[in-house]
């Protein structure tokens, strides 16, 4: 991890188990955010709705996939989010010759000197840490995305016959390049749903990209402070869980997956022409959840439905596969999406 502990100021005071999402824990958890805003603004210019929807998921234990052109500080936004709450990091560049034990780990064979048996040791893979990159994840053999797979579900690596509980929090955030796709494994749509978000990571306005240029060119590295301990995130991840959500809410969420679906008799005239399948009852969910976790990072004590319109567009983008007039005429996901939150009022 970059930095130096000594100059980290101390985390800001929380209890490790939350029994009840009382007021004062929430207020903790939104002036957690405001710290961790800051600390990031030090090294990430502009980029706003990248950053909430980073920590977004990340209170909500939910993976993103960050989708852009190369130098738009995507590794750099999220190695900074992984100092600034002081968890484990480890980036892996997929490549397509890298197999299932190359992230995994393997087993090691090994000789007492003692004894002078011989016995295998499992030597962990960069997979055992609190915040993964997967940088451009398309790169790699769907050999390679399984064995990620299994362990964005389930948290636990299996190798050698032998399964490993990786320690908690565990969240993948991996990118993936738009241009040059020749030689790429598409991720299959049962991965992609494994992800919470997918986030589009947009060029900066001029007068961002000039302030990137004047900081990223002069002498001086700011130094981060550290936010939150891994303890802390588990606890506030747990907070998350216990925000109420009312009826009408998840009754919204849950509508607006469906009409996303073009078999079912609700959805509108357009999904019916243009999308092949929708999103399933994963995306439902993790509306409900993302929701939950926007809440209580504005300092607010149960999620609204607006909070479930904020996040239905990085839900459901790359759950919604087009058919072949959607392609034809060159309408994409989010435009579906979009025309689906003007038709589907709050």
């Amino acid at each position: 991890m970059n930095g130096d502990p000594t100059t980290m100021n101390d985390p800001i005071p929380l209890e490790t188990r939350v029994a009840e999402p009382d007021l004062e824990a929430v207020r903790q958890l939104a002036e957690a955010r405001r710290l961790m805003l800051g600390e990031i603004e030090k090294r990430i210019v502009g980029q706003k709705d990248v950053v909430d929807h980073l920590l977004t998921a990340l209170f909500a234990r939910g993976h993103c996939l960050f989708v852009g052109v190369p130098g738009l500080a995507k590794t750099l936004l999220i190695s900074t989010v992984a100092e600034v709450l002081h968890l484990s990091f480890n980036r892996i560049q997929f490549t397509p010759d890298l197999m299932p034990s190359d992230i995994t780990g393997t087993d090691v064979l090994e000789e007492d000197r003692t004894t002078g048996k011989r016995v295998f040791r499992f030597v962990q893979g960069p997979l055992f840490a609190n915040l993964l990159l997967a940088d451009e994840i398309n790169r790699t053999p769907p050999k390679t995305q399984a064995a990620l797979l299994q362990a964005m579900q389930e948290y636990r690596v299996t190798a050698g016959g032998r399964t490993y509980p990786l320690d908690l929090p565990f969240l993948v955030f991996a990118t993936q390049n738009p241009i040059e796709q020749e030689g790429t494994y598409p991720l299959p749509e049962a991965q992609l749903d494994r992800f919470m978000f997918y986030v589009d990571v947009d060029y900066p306005s001029a007068e961002e990209e000039a302030e990137i240029v004047r900081s990223t060119t002069a002498a001086r590295r700011p130094v981060l402070s550290r936010v939150l301990s891994p303890e802390q995130i588990r606890a506030l991840q747990e907070l998350v869980l216990r925000v109420p959500v009312a009826d009408h809410v998840i009754r919204h969420a849950v509508d607006l997956v469906r009409l996303t679906r073009p078999k079912d008799p609700a959805a509108p005239a357009f999904v019916k022409e243009l999308v092949s399948w929708g999103a399933g009852p994963r995306a439902s969910q993790y509306l409900i959840l993302a929701a939950k976790a926007r809440a209580v990072l504005h300092g607010r004590m149960a999620a609204s439905v607006e909070d479930v319109r904020a996040l239905a567009k990085p839900v459901l983008v790359h759950r919604v596969i087009r058919n072949f007039r959607a392609e034809s005429e060159d309408v994409t996901s989010e435009q579906i999406v979009e025309r689906l939150l003007e038709q589907v009022k709050a």
